[in-house]
């Protein structure tokens, strides 16, 4: 599976499939199940939308941490743009997540230099397709560290 979604024909028919096919198997199953899973981790992620302010809803995959923490990848397939999920956090970092049927308060932050180097090493080692994505495009894969907003 990791050598076909390294394939630049992934790239373009993944992103118009998986995220629908998720969002309709996530519904179904009351935020059980989600279909791109079964290959790699993922959430549903609802943030405000950078421009609009409403919320938006996307499965992405992502590399759990321990204690409550989540590194989302903004790979976009290695197609050149960044993802628009990408500037939602960046403007509003207080977003939430189903992560296995749970829905979870979080708050994002950019990973950048050293830290986000770090945790880079660990991404490529969790799933090597995203070293191809990276060297696809001009533009450096931005990485998120979410974690869970606890009540005070």
């Amino acid at each position: 599976m990791q050598k076909v979604s390294s394939t630049r024909a992934f790239a373009r028919i993944a992103p118009h499939f998986i995220p629908a096919m998720d969002r309709a198997v996530h519904r179904l199953t009351r935020g059980k199940v989600m279909l791109s899973a079964q290959m790699l981790p993922g959430v549903i992620l609802t943030v405000k939308g950078a421009r609009s302010g409403l919320p938006r809803t996307t499965p992405l995959a992502c590399m759990p941490e321990d204690g409550g923490r989540w590194i989302l990848i903004g790979s976009n397939f290695g197609r050149p743009g960044h993802p628009a999920w990408t500037a939602n956090l960046m403007k509003h970092p207080d977003a939430s997540i189903s992560w296995r049927g749970k829905d979870i308060e979080v708050r994002a932050r950019r990973l950048e230099g050293a830290e986000r180097e770090e945790a880079w090493q660990a991404v490529l080692k969790f799933w090597t397709p995203y070293a191809t994505y990276q060297a696809r495009v001009e533009r450096e894969i931005r990485l998120f560290r979410l974690e869970e907003r606890r009540s005070r």
